[in-house]
């Protein structure tokens, strides 16, 4: 058995506890340099946060372990194939690379597959169901936000 196996296993392991306990069934595991630094399982229904994600809540515990939010040199293993909200934080946390054991395909019998999720968020934003607009306000009384953000970065280094 390899250890991406034995990762895997780890959060499959994790997410039917998650299940027999009344949560969803996922759990996932951030593993660096061949170490478990955080599992993470999805507290949806516990917590009513729609963004609480195994995988999310897996980085989340990982950074705070860590000491620090670029997880560069970790790896993801999950139960299931992550949804577009834990692919995008897991780019933007800089982890590498990314294992599931059950695909969307998997799922779909089973109402937990994100496959429309992607094919909708795929379109350009005015195809897409939820309306997303660009609307560039800013306050005259406050200096550019993003220029006044990157200067006090600036100031601190």
């Amino acid at each position: 058995m390899s250890e991406e196996e034995n990762f895997l296993r780890r959060a499959i392991e994790l997410a039917h506890e998650n299940s027999a306990n009344g949560g969803r069934p996922f759990g996932a595991v951030v593993v660096k340099d061949g170490k478990v630094v955080a599992t993470g399982v999805n507290e949806i229904l516990s917590t009513n946060d729609p963004t609480s994600h195994a995988e999310l809540n897996a980085i989340r515990s990982a950074s705070r372990k860590l000491g620090y939010p670029n997880l560069a040199g970790c790896v993801v293993y999950a139960s299931g194939h992550p949804c577009p909200m834990c692919m995008a934080a897991m780019r933007m946390a800089g982890i590498g690379a990314v294992a599931y054991a059950y695909s969307n395909e998997d799922g779909a019998p089973h109402g937990l597959s994100t496959a429309a999720i992607y094919a909708e968020m795929a379109k350009p934003f005015s195809e897409q169901s939820m309306k997303i607009s660009h609307i560039p306000v800013r306050v005259d009384s406050c200096p550019d936000l993003y220029g006044d953000w990157k200067r006090r970065q600036d100031e601190r280094a």
